[in-house]
């Protein structure tokens, strides 16, 4: 159960005054429907109003804070011209210009012959003082409405700063100190106030240096998320590993057979990843392992001989993919291999109904399936393994902790994880995203896969490129154009998609096809099937192709709006060419006005091919925002964690979690207590929810 000081912490923020039903929807799009979604919306600048000159003395370009008489009003003759108060000090004239005004307002808010005290940013037009659409216009008896320190937040259509600053203060009055979660030595040493003191500060910040990622506040949250993030993890990983493992040692006889069918070596990164591997199936103690390979690098391979090996010990394999595009891809890997070594390889997918599946099911339970490759279907409650001994989860990060554990579930003995995933991750994610597991790191690619050559070209020439695609379709070669991320709406993707679907239509007929992220699985792997065996030389996408479509006669790669996507994930399109024997090439058109981050990206694009270098690259120039695009790339998201600036905290929350568990691993203690909290308001509480599920 969540600790009762929280409740207020999780209350609906439609309970706070100035609150309606409009700006609820706006505030839940923005930050999310509780007052703690609220509180940690934090502030991205701030507005300085301190700047009290005479209107003569004012700076041009100033945020200035003016003592004003109002001397006249002047309505504009046509709509078309603004509305302008003349107004004076003993210095000097200013004049309020406003547009699309309404009169009757204005004369009400600016009454002639009255003291203003009037807040905006002052130009000099013609010589003279002015201020357009000034931020604040108060009277001298309400002097204290107008901040002069303001925040400055992060908003959404319908939802001005005033009314957010406003709903956020309120919360602030309605929830009360937490206790301390942190070790008394580091909160001494580091200066941190407690965390509701520091959430307040930042809310109402002394200065600009209370909200830079060094401040003590910043630092304190910072340290505060990472450790609900490690303690989670260690948590997992303790439960895990203590439900024993049991050595896993085969002969190498399956393992022998499949070597020799391979058609080249395994590289020297692929041998020692299978080795790490293989050292933790025959430990005995539950592994929980991440393999990290860049694209291409030959992750399926190594996931095969592992399951081999545990077949050759005497139980079973499963491998779990997040879609069926990912699933099919795999069992094409793996089927013709497994089955010169005498494998009996399965799929099951939510596509297999009725009969078929019962079939399936009942040889999984009778262990006349070797491994059963699949997506989410192997997890459902009605799929029995005779004696499971291995999963392998694909693409890791898009599996939650809960659909880890029911996979481990179907285990009657200790069961042994490995997590693989495609998406080079920084080293300092790695630890923090995947605190709880070993991990091994491919990087070398397998002999003959082709450079790529990637070009960044303006979109003036994208009737070019297209022409271009047209002749090396007529000269037999296949293309993927992936339409441009249209910000926040699968709706407007999908349209560009289908206009980009049509212009090729015109060119090439029937040999163009298709795919979106709204399609049937069907639908979607019909079209994709036609690509692979070339009836279509042309497939026009969204997204979704990004991870695990391998069609190794694609030579060419065109996305649109380059400059839109994130590293990891431009990385991770290219990758779906040079798989085959021929030249391939990879365009990434851009938009005429990018700005510095956006044209740094495309440059590592055209200069490296190392994910692994990408991936740091691209930390680098989101700073601690939005990681590899987290929903790109699954890894959980950070608010207040800046992993550039805030680099040492990690490996101090790993190593305080790693020490709880060992001390405390129910959180019985005093300070265990107060852990649960963090792990709560955090919404880190599958580490909890494991405890009390034993």
């Amino acid at each position: 159960m969540r600790p009762e000081a929280l409740f207020d912490y999780f209350a609906d923020i439609e309970r706070l005054p100035g609150i309606g039903k409009r700006n609820k929807q706006a505030i839940e799009r923005l930050a999310g429907t509780r007052t703690r979604d609220l509180l940690m919306h934090l502030p991205t600048g701030l507005v300085d109003r301190r700047y009290r000159p005479k209107v003569r003395d004012a700076a041009p370009g100033s945020i200035a804070t003016l003592e004003v008489v109002v001397d006249e009003h002047l309505p504009p003759h046509n709509k078309r011209a603004p509305y302008k108060v003349r107004c004076h000090d003993d210095t000097a004239e200013l004049t309020l210009v406003f547009f699309h005004a309404r009169a009757d307002y204005l004369r009400k808010q600016l009454p002639e012959g009255e003291t203003r005290i009037i807040s905006g940013k002052l130009e000099h037009f013609q010589g003279d003082a002015q201020i357009t659409h000034p931020d604040y216009m108060v009277s001298p008896d309400s002097a204290d409405e107008l901040p002069l320190l303001e925040t400055v937040y992060p908003l959404t259509a319908g939802l001005s700063g005033k009314v957010l600053r406003k709903a956020i203060h309120a919360a602030l009055e309605t929830v009360p100190p937490l206790p301390e979660w942190q070790l008394k030595d580091i909160v001494t040493r580091e200066g941190w106030p407690d965390f509701l003191s520091a959430i307040k500060h930042l809310h109402s910040p002394s200065g600009p240096e209370t909200l830079a990622p060094k401040s003590p506040e910043r630092r304190r949250l910072a340290a505060d998320e990472l450790l609900a993030t490690q303690l989670a993890l260690a948590i997992v990983r303790d439960r895990t590993q203590k439900k024993r493992g049991r050595a896993l040692k085969g002969n190498g006889h399956i393992r022998g057979t499949l070597i020799g069918n391979l058609s080249y070596s395994l590289t020297g990164d692929q041998e020692k990843a299978l080795q790490e591997i293989i050292a933790d199936l025959e430990s005995g103690r539950a592994m929980l392992r991440l393999m990290q390979g860049d694209v291409g690098s030959g992750k399926t391979v190594v996931a095969l001989l592992v399951m081999a090996a545990a077949v050759e010990a005497g139980v079973q394999a499963a491998l779990l993919a997040p879609t069926e595009i990912l699933a099919n891809q795999h069992l094409e890997t793996i089927a013709p291999l497994a089955e010169k070594a005498g494998l009996r390889v399965e799929k099951l997918t939510g596509r297999n109904k009725g009969k078929h599946r019962k079939e399936i099911l009942a040889r999984l339970a009778a262990g006349e399936i070797d491994i059963l490759v699949g997506t989410h279907a192997i997890i459902q409650d009605d799929v029995q393994f005779r004696d499971l001994g291995l999963a392998i989860i694909d693409e890791q990060h898009r599996f939650g902790v809960q659909q880890r554990l029911a996979l481990a579930g179907k285990a009657t003995a200790g069961i042994d994880v490995l997590g693989m995933t495609a998406t080079p991750i920084p080293r300092t994610l790695t630890l923090t995203a995947y605190g709880d597991m070993d991990v091994s790191r491919i990087q070398e690619k397998p002999p003959g896969r082709q450079p790529v050559d990637t070009r960044v070209v303006s979109l003036d020439r994208l009737g070019e490129v297209a022409q271009g695609i047209g002749r090396a379709v007529q000269a037999g070669q296949r293309a993927y154009w992936v339409c441009p991320l249209v910000e926040e709406s699968e709706k407007l993707d999908l349209a560009a998609a289908e206009d980009r679907y049509r212009d090729f239509q015109h060119m090439l007929g029937p040999r163009v096809g298709l795919v979106h992220g709204k399609m049937k699985g069907a639908d979607k792997d019909a079209v994709m099937e036609k690509f692979q065996t070339g009836e279509i030389s042309v497939l026009v996408s969204t997204t979704v192709i990004e991870v695990g479509v391998n069609v190794p006669e694609a030579t060419i790669m065109v996305i649109e709006h380059a400059e839109r996507f994130g590293l990891a994930q431009l990385h991770q399109l290219r990758g779906r060419v040079g798989r085959g024997a021929g030249k391939s090439t990879c365009i990434l058109l851009r938009g005429n006005e990018i700005g510095e981050v956006a044209r740094a990206r495309l440059k590592t694009m055209r200069e490296s091919e190392d994910g692994f270098l990408i991936a740091e690259e691209d930390l680098k120039l989101r700073g601690g925002g939005e990681i590899l695009g987290t929903r790109q790339s699954g890894l959980p998201e950070f608010k207040m964690v800046d992993f550039l600036e805030h680099a040492d905290l990690i490996e101090l929350a790993r190593d305080d979690a790693r020490l709880i568990v060992n001390k405390d691993p129910e959180l019985k203690s005093e300070r265990g207590q107060a852990l649960r909290h963090l792990l709560y308001l955090f919404e880190r509480d599958e580490g909890v929810r494991l405890m009390q599920s034993g």
